[in-house]
């Protein structure tokens, strides 16, 4: 499954937020947009997520495996999105919450034996049951991830996934994403304005975004 970005760009009223923009994601792989704050990056998930608000408007086509996405409405896009914020419901439980993600074709006790597997695969079964403000924030961070990987999504977009964790959270975290990622063979998008946060040669397009792509050097 290949995303593709092709001549994609998006204004606010009269005003071009930036040049048209084209990229393709492999399976598997991180793809960085780094920018300053305001530039566009979270704008153009939204566009791709199927989720801009209408003061904008876009031209250009998302694909997916050659299959564009932009007339779908965002629920049939398959495109999975993680915040900042891991945006947990406060009043489920926690294997509530992964629950909630599972898509409806599975149904009573496999949809819970699909979320106790999840939680057992990361070694939090003993969470099963507390509730978003009993755990810890890389906790939090880690079931986000999952409910959003059980909802079964063909790409993956993350915007600024780690800005809020401290240091060495961070670098975990950051690592478990990407390895979770890989090894679903998920394409995804990243923004962010922190180089720490691209993969090791990761591909990167860096503000002022144009068509051209770095890799960045091993470390």
């Amino acid at each position: 499954m290949t995303l593709s970005v092709k001549n994609l760009a998006i204004q606010h009223g009269e005003k071009a937020l930036f040049s048209p923009v084209s990229f393709d994601v492999s399976p598997g792989e991180v793809f960085t947009l780094m920018g300053p704050s305001g530039c566009g990056k979270s704008t153009l998930l939204s566009a791709i997520a199927g989720h801009l608000v209408t003061d904008f408007s876009f031209s250009g086509d998302v694909t997916l495996s050659g299959t564009s996405v932009m007339d779908l409405a965002p629920d049939q896009r398959k495109i999975g999105l993680l915040f900042q914020d891991d945006l947990l419901f406060p009043h489920l439980s926690v294997l509530e919450n992964l629950m909630f993600g599972i898509p409806r074709r599975y149904r009573g006790q496999e949809r819970i034996e699909r979320a106790e597997t999840t939680l057992a695969a990361i070694g939090l079964s003993q969470l099963a049951g507390k509730q978003p403000n009993e755990i810890s924030g890389g906790q939090r961070a880690r079931i986000s991830l999952m409910r959003m990987l059980l909802s079964e999504p063909k790409a993956v977009l993350l915007d600024e996934p780690f800005s809020k964790l401290d240091k060495a959270l961070r670098n975990e975290f950051r690592q478990f994403v990407f390895d979770q990622i890989q090894s679903r063979q998920i394409p995804a998008i990243m923004v962010t304005h922190d180089h720490d946060d691209i993969p090791p040669q990761g591909r990167v397009l860096d503000w002022p975004w144009t068509t051209a792509v770095q890799e960045q050097p091993t470390c």
